[in-house]
């Protein structure tokens, strides 16, 4: 007998249709034309001109998505805030940009005082960590518009950073070359992607196996929902200490999509493509599969590799002569980085996941 397939699209996030959806978002380039001068257009995202020429604005916003139901699971709020910003000060890092400054918006069934000092908590712990301000933000009372797991407790986090960048500095991701080495730096576990899918899975609160949330995993060495809860991490400093030493030709910070994320760089380089044959993954990857199948369910290699990070959190492309040197640059700030995969000449995006060579796309 067959298995149901569990996906992203059957947990409630459809691929396609978001795709399709994003394109309305073309619209809003009729708006460049109150920019101070051309936009610069990169593949995740676009800079802004400042009034010195020579300096860029990069301006990301990013949410937490359905990860703030795991903490209201859990009950436990003072990581939350870390996704928020951790999000958005990544998305920042991508073009070579410095963060400068982060806003925050919660959006509130309650705004319990108690909650609101959890919430800021991770949000300051971000904050110090990226060493940036938190300069503005606002906490909306809107019960009407969101509902959680425990009554006066749901809530919904979007953060935004601005940052900026000397036009030397910029990472183009452009002139990508078959043989250059894409180097992954570690992931803290699940971050803030794919959690649709881990609460369908793991939690019996949303159809999951597992009625108790906190049940000890020996094989995650503790708690379920602690473990489903690690923070996304924050590698602004070293990424942008290895861009003034070294030219880093492309950067990806893996979230939603995963490594499939990579596509962008294809729209800028014809005919390249990549290949991921060194996955890491936590742990809790492999769990999350064989709950699955505890659930009388399965989860393909190729779903959870579209899905999830497998291990890397952010990813750099150098030219190979600059490999040893970024590896021995990151290792001497305590950040684990090895050599994931490969620039090829395929046209593809591949990945090698429990043994199985898989196409991403």
């Amino acid at each position: 007998m067959t298995k149901e397939e569990l996906t992203y699209a059957s947990a409630g996030v459809d691929r396609d249709l978001r795709s399709r959806a994003k394109k309305g978002l073309e619209r809003l380039e009729e708006t460049y034309i109150h920019s101070k001068g051309g936009i610069l257009h990169l593949p995740y995202g676009n800079l802004k001109p400042t009034f010195d020429p020579n300096v860029y604005q990069d301006h990301k916003i990013e949410g937490v998505g359905t990860k703030v139901l795991l903490a209201q699971l859990a009950d436990k709020y003072d990581t939350i805030g870390i996704d928020g910003a951790a999000m958005a000060v990544m998305d920042i890092v991508r073009s070579g940009a410095r963060p400068d400054s982060i806003a925050d918006n919660i959006d509130a069934e309650r705004s319990d005082s108690y909650l609101v000092d959890e919430w800021t908590k991770g949000l300051v712990e971000a904050a110090h960590r990226a060493e940036v301000p938190i300069v503005d933000g606002e906490i909306a009372d809107v019960a009407a518009l969101v509902r959680g797991v425990k009554e006066g407790k749901a809530h919904h986090i979007v953060c935004s950073c601005v940052g900026y960048v000397n036009s030397d500095k910029i990472i183009y991701g452009k002139y990508l070359k078959p043989g250059d080495p894409i180097l992954g730096l570690r992931s803290s576990g699940l971050r803030s992607n794919g959690i649709s899918l881990v609460r369908k899975t793991l939690f019996a609160e949303w159809g999951g196996y597992y009625k108790d949330p906190f049940e000890r995993i020996d094989e995650l060495d503790g708690e379920l929902i602690l473990e489903t809860l690690k923070p996304t991490d924050i590698y602004s400093r070293e990424v942008l200490a290895v861009n003034e030493k070294f030219p880093i030709r492309a950067a990806v910070h893996i979230t939603g999509d995963a490594h499939m994320k990579f596509d962008r760089l294809q729209n800028h380089n014809p005919n390249i493509g990549f290949e991921f044959n060194d996955l890491r993954p936590h742990p809790i990857f492999p769990f999350i599969q064989k709950t699955a199948s505890k659930l009388g369910k399965s989860i393909s290699n190729l779903e959870m590799a579209r899905t999830f990070n497998l291990g890397d959190g952010f990813d750099i492309v150098v030219d190979r002569e600059y490999e040893d040197g970024v590896l021995d640059c990151l290792e001497r700030m305590d950040v684990e980085a090895w050599r994931v995969g490969l620039v090829n000449d395929s046209g593809r995006i591949t990945a090698v996941y429990n043994g199985e060579e898989l196409l991403l796309k």
